[in-house]
Protein backbone atom coordinates (compact mmCIF):
# COMPACT_ATOMS: atom_id res chain seq x y z
CA UNK A 1 0.00 0.00 0.00
CA UNK A 2 1.17 3.51 -0.84
CA UNK A 3 -0.10 6.55 1.05
CA UNK A 4 0.30 10.24 0.31
CA UNK A 5 0.29 12.33 3.49
CA UNK A 6 -0.16 16.11 3.59
CA UNK A 7 -1.19 18.54 6.31
CA UNK A 8 -1.64 22.26 6.88
CA UNK A 9 -2.70 23.09 3.34
CA UNK A 10 -4.47 26.12 4.83
CA UNK A 11 -6.73 26.72 1.85
CA UNK A 12 -3.81 26.88 -0.57
CA UNK A 13 -5.59 25.97 -3.79
CA UNK A 14 -2.36 25.38 -5.78
CA UNK A 15 -1.44 22.82 -3.14
CA UNK A 16 -4.86 21.18 -3.39
CA UNK A 17 -4.38 21.12 -7.18
CA UNK A 18 -1.08 19.28 -6.72
CA UNK A 19 -2.68 16.73 -4.39
CA UNK A 20 -5.36 16.11 -7.02
CA UNK A 21 -2.74 15.48 -9.70
CA UNK A 22 -0.76 13.09 -7.49
CA UNK A 23 -3.73 11.23 -5.97
CA UNK A 24 -4.25 8.56 -8.70
CA UNK A 25 -0.83 7.09 -7.89
CA UNK A 26 -1.76 6.28 -4.28
CA UNK A 27 -4.05 3.85 -2.52
CA UNK A 28 -4.84 6.45 0.13
CA UNK A 29 -4.53 10.24 0.41
CA UNK A 30 -4.36 11.46 4.01
CA UNK A 31 -4.93 15.10 4.98
CA UNK A 32 -3.80 15.40 8.58
CA UNK A 33 -5.67 18.56 9.53
CA UNK A 34 -5.93 22.27 8.73
CA UNK A 35 -7.44 22.07 5.28
CA UNK A 36 -8.90 25.53 5.97
CA UNK A 37 -7.33 28.78 7.17
CA UNK A 38 -9.07 30.92 9.78
CA UNK A 39 -6.70 33.78 8.93
CA UNK A 40 -7.63 33.88 5.24
CA UNK A 41 -9.40 36.85 3.71
CA UNK A 42 -11.75 34.33 2.05
CA UNK A 43 -14.98 33.84 3.98
CA UNK A 44 -14.87 30.64 6.03
CA UNK A 45 -18.12 29.36 4.54
CA UNK A 46 -16.78 29.84 1.03
CA UNK A 47 -13.60 27.97 1.98
CA UNK A 48 -15.69 25.01 3.12
CA UNK A 49 -17.61 24.92 -0.15
CA UNK A 50 -14.47 25.01 -2.28
CA UNK A 51 -12.56 22.47 -0.19
CA UNK A 52 -15.54 20.10 -0.28
CA UNK A 53 -15.36 20.25 -4.08
CA UNK A 54 -11.70 19.29 -3.97
CA UNK A 55 -12.48 16.47 -1.55
CA UNK A 56 -15.26 15.21 -3.81
CA UNK A 57 -12.84 15.09 -6.73
CA UNK A 58 -10.19 13.37 -4.65
CA UNK A 59 -12.67 10.73 -3.50
CA UNK A 60 -13.33 9.86 -7.15
CA UNK A 61 -9.63 9.11 -7.63
CA UNK A 62 -8.64 7.19 -4.48
CA UNK A 63 -9.51 6.61 -0.82
CA UNK A 64 -9.34 9.80 1.26
CA UNK A 65 -8.83 10.26 4.99
CA UNK A 66 -9.30 13.65 6.66
CA UNK A 67 -8.92 14.76 10.27
CA UNK A 68 -9.68 18.16 11.72
CA UNK A 69 -7.08 20.65 12.85
CA UNK A 70 -7.40 23.83 14.85
CA UNK A 71 -8.03 25.86 11.66
CA UNK A 72 -10.97 23.61 10.70
CA UNK A 73 -13.21 24.39 13.69
CA UNK A 74 -16.42 26.07 12.58
CA UNK A 75 -18.88 25.58 15.47
CA UNK A 76 -19.21 25.05 19.20
CA UNK A 77 -20.93 22.03 20.68
CA UNK A 78 -23.42 22.03 23.55
CA UNK A 79 -20.52 22.12 26.03
CA UNK A 80 -19.02 25.18 24.33
CA UNK A 81 -16.06 23.31 22.87
CA UNK A 82 -14.98 24.13 19.33
CA UNK A 83 -15.62 21.37 16.79
CA UNK A 84 -15.43 20.89 13.04
CA UNK A 85 -19.01 20.34 11.95
CA UNK A 86 -18.19 20.53 8.25
CA UNK A 87 -15.70 17.67 8.49
CA UNK A 88 -18.39 15.63 10.19
CA UNK A 89 -20.46 16.07 7.02
CA UNK A 90 -17.89 14.76 4.49
CA UNK A 91 -18.83 11.15 5.14
CA UNK A 92 -21.45 11.43 2.40
CA UNK A 93 -18.55 11.91 -0.03
CA UNK A 94 -17.17 8.53 0.98
CA UNK A 95 -14.36 10.14 2.98
CA UNK A 96 -13.18 8.70 6.30
CA UNK A 97 -13.06 11.47 8.88
CA UNK A 98 -13.02 12.43 12.58
CA UNK A 99 -14.13 9.57 14.81
CA UNK A 100 -13.85 6.88 12.12
CA UNK A 101 -11.76 3.73 12.10
CA UNK A 102 -11.43 1.64 8.97
CA UNK A 103 -9.35 -1.09 7.38
CA UNK A 104 -7.70 -0.58 3.99
CA UNK A 105 -5.72 -3.59 2.83
CA UNK A 106 -3.79 -4.85 5.83
CA UNK A 107 -3.80 -1.50 7.64
CA UNK A 108 -6.22 -0.22 10.28
CA UNK A 109 -6.61 3.57 10.36
CA UNK A 110 -8.04 5.58 13.27
CA UNK A 111 -8.89 9.25 12.68
CA UNK A 112 -8.91 11.61 15.66
CA UNK A 113 -10.58 15.04 15.83
CA UNK A 114 -8.87 18.15 17.12
CA UNK A 115 -9.71 18.46 20.80
CA UNK A 116 -10.49 21.85 22.29
CA UNK A 117 -11.58 20.73 25.76
CA UNK A 118 -12.23 17.79 28.08
CA UNK A 119 -15.32 16.42 26.34
CA UNK A 120 -13.67 15.80 22.96
CA UNK A 121 -10.45 14.70 24.66
CA UNK A 122 -12.38 12.03 26.56
CA UNK A 123 -14.13 11.09 23.33
CA UNK A 124 -10.75 10.45 21.68
CA UNK A 125 -9.65 8.35 24.63
CA UNK A 126 -12.74 6.14 24.28
CA UNK A 127 -12.31 5.99 20.51
CA UNK A 128 -8.74 4.74 20.81
CA UNK A 129 -9.64 2.25 23.53
CA UNK A 130 -12.41 0.77 21.40
CA UNK A 131 -10.18 0.68 18.32
CA UNK A 132 -7.42 -1.05 20.29
CA UNK A 133 -9.83 -3.88 21.07
CA UNK A 134 -10.79 -4.45 17.44
CA UNK A 135 -7.83 -3.58 15.23
CA UNK A 136 -5.82 -6.19 13.36
CA UNK A 137 -2.52 -5.78 11.55
CA UNK A 138 -0.75 -2.46 11.13
CA UNK A 139 -2.37 0.41 13.08
CA UNK A 140 -2.01 4.04 11.94
CA UNK A 141 -3.50 7.08 13.69
CA UNK A 142 -4.18 10.44 12.07
CA UNK A 143 -3.98 13.18 14.72
CA UNK A 144 -3.28 16.79 13.77
CA UNK A 145 -1.11 17.79 16.73
CA UNK A 146 2.24 15.95 16.98
CA UNK A 147 3.58 14.30 20.11
CA UNK A 148 4.89 16.49 22.94
CA UNK A 149 8.62 16.62 23.66
CA UNK A 150 9.50 15.18 20.28
CA UNK A 151 11.54 16.78 17.50
CA UNK A 152 8.33 16.58 15.46
CA UNK A 153 6.80 19.25 17.73
CA UNK A 154 9.88 21.44 18.25
CA UNK A 155 9.20 25.07 17.43
CA UNK A 156 12.70 26.47 17.89
CA UNK A 157 12.23 27.73 21.45
CA UNK A 158 9.86 25.17 22.95
CA UNK A 159 7.74 22.14 22.12
CA UNK A 160 4.17 22.62 20.88
CA UNK A 161 3.01 18.99 20.91
CA UNK A 162 0.17 17.14 22.60
CA UNK A 163 1.07 15.47 25.92
CA UNK A 164 -2.18 13.49 25.87
CA UNK A 165 -1.14 11.96 22.56
CA UNK A 166 2.06 10.68 24.16
CA UNK A 167 0.04 8.99 26.90
CA UNK A 168 -2.31 7.43 24.35
CA UNK A 169 0.66 6.14 22.36
CA UNK A 170 2.19 4.61 25.50
CA UNK A 171 -1.12 2.93 26.33
CA UNK A 172 -2.07 1.55 22.91
CA UNK A 173 1.22 1.36 20.97
CA UNK A 174 0.09 2.08 17.41
CA UNK A 175 2.57 1.46 14.64
CA UNK A 176 2.45 5.01 13.33
CA UNK A 177 0.95 8.46 14.02
CA UNK A 178 0.63 11.04 11.22
CA UNK A 179 0.45 14.71 12.21
CA UNK A 180 1.13 18.30 11.19
CA UNK A 181 0.33 21.52 13.11
CA UNK A 182 3.84 22.69 14.02
CA UNK A 183 4.82 24.00 10.62
CA UNK A 184 8.52 24.59 11.12
CA UNK A 185 9.55 21.43 12.98
CA UNK A 186 11.01 19.53 9.98
CA UNK A 187 12.92 22.59 8.78
CA UNK A 188 14.75 23.86 11.87
CA UNK A 189 17.69 22.78 14.00
CA UNK A 190 16.72 20.06 16.50
CA UNK A 191 13.39 19.54 14.75
CA UNK A 192 12.45 16.68 12.46
CA UNK A 193 9.73 15.22 10.25
CA UNK A 194 10.06 11.85 12.01
CA UNK A 195 10.67 10.36 15.45
CA UNK A 196 10.04 7.15 17.33
CA UNK A 197 8.32 6.77 20.70
CA UNK A 198 8.96 3.21 21.81
CA UNK A 199 7.94 1.14 18.79
CA UNK A 200 5.68 3.87 17.36
CA UNK A 201 6.84 6.00 14.45
CA UNK A 202 5.54 9.57 14.66
CA UNK A 203 5.59 12.06 11.80
CA UNK A 204 5.01 15.75 11.18
CA UNK A 205 4.70 16.64 7.50
CA UNK A 206 5.58 20.31 7.99
CA UNK A 207 4.24 23.26 6.03
CA UNK A 208 5.66 25.31 3.19
CA UNK A 209 4.25 27.82 0.74
CA UNK A 210 3.59 27.18 -2.92
CA UNK A 211 3.21 24.08 -5.01
CA UNK A 212 3.84 21.31 -4.13
CA UNK A 213 3.14 21.15 -0.42
CA UNK A 214 5.58 19.41 1.86
CA UNK A 215 4.49 15.78 1.82
CA UNK A 216 5.28 12.28 3.03
CA UNK A 217 4.94 9.21 0.86
CA UNK A 218 4.58 5.90 2.68
CA UNK A 219 5.50 2.70 0.86
CA UNK A 220 4.16 0.29 3.47
CA UNK A 221 4.89 -2.84 1.48
CA UNK A 222 8.59 -2.01 1.53
CA UNK A 223 8.69 -0.31 4.98
CA UNK A 224 9.83 3.02 3.55
CA UNK A 225 8.84 6.61 4.33
CA UNK A 226 9.85 9.48 2.06
CA UNK A 227 9.68 13.20 2.86
CA UNK A 228 9.67 15.79 0.09
CA UNK A 229 9.99 19.53 0.63
CA UNK A 230 11.89 22.60 -0.47
CA UNK A 231 14.61 21.45 1.94
CA UNK A 232 15.24 18.30 -0.09
CA UNK A 233 14.20 14.67 -0.35
CA UNK A 234 14.82 12.20 2.46
CA UNK A 235 13.88 8.63 3.32
CA UNK A 236 13.89 6.32 6.33
CA UNK A 237 13.56 2.56 6.71
CA UNK A 238 10.56 1.78 8.92
CA UNK A 239 11.87 -1.72 9.54
CA UNK A 240 14.99 -0.48 11.32
CA UNK A 241 15.59 1.33 14.62
CA UNK A 242 15.48 5.13 14.69
CA UNK A 243 18.56 6.60 13.07
CA UNK A 244 19.49 10.22 12.43
CA UNK A 245 19.96 11.89 10.09
CA UNK A 246 17.62 10.47 7.48
CA UNK A 247 19.08 9.32 4.20
CA UNK A 248 19.17 11.88 1.43
CA UNK A 249 17.35 10.41 -1.53
CA UNK A 250 19.78 10.13 -4.41
CA UNK A 251 18.02 7.44 -6.46
CA UNK A 252 14.27 7.59 -6.95
CA UNK A 253 12.25 4.35 -7.29
CA UNK A 254 10.42 4.17 -10.61
CA UNK A 255 7.01 4.70 -9.02
CA UNK A 256 8.21 7.87 -7.27
CA UNK A 257 9.60 9.21 -10.51
CA UNK A 258 6.24 8.58 -12.18
CA UNK A 259 4.38 10.39 -9.40
CA UNK A 260 6.62 13.43 -9.55
CA UNK A 261 6.46 13.61 -13.33
CA UNK A 262 2.67 13.36 -13.43
CA UNK A 263 2.21 15.91 -10.65
CA UNK A 264 4.59 18.34 -12.32
CA UNK A 265 2.90 18.07 -15.71
CA UNK A 266 -0.73 18.04 -14.62
CA UNK A 267 -2.61 21.29 -14.36
CA UNK A 268 -5.29 21.64 -11.70
CA UNK A 269 -8.50 23.67 -11.73
CA UNK A 270 -7.96 27.32 -11.10
CA UNK A 271 -9.30 29.06 -7.99
CA UNK A 272 -11.54 31.13 -10.26
CA UNK A 273 -13.07 28.00 -11.77
CA UNK A 274 -13.82 26.47 -8.39
CA UNK A 275 -15.09 29.73 -6.94
CA UNK A 276 -17.47 30.14 -9.84
CA UNK A 277 -18.99 26.77 -8.91
CA UNK A 278 -19.70 27.64 -5.29
CA UNK A 279 -23.24 28.75 -5.99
Amino acid sequence: MRCLVVADLHYSLPQFDWVLSAAPHFDVVIIAGDALDIGSFVDFRAQIVVVRKYLARLSELTRVILCSGNHDLDERDEAGEKISRWIGDVGNLGIAHDGDSLTIGDTFFTICPWWDGPRVKEQIGRQLQEAAATHRGRWIWIHHAPAANSPTSWGGARYFGDAELVQWIESHKPDMVLSGHVHQSPFIKDGSWFDRLGDTWVFNVGQQFGRPPAHIMLDLENDKAYWFSAAGEQSIDLGRPLQRPADNLAVFPDWLTAVNRAAAQAGGPSPATLSSQTG
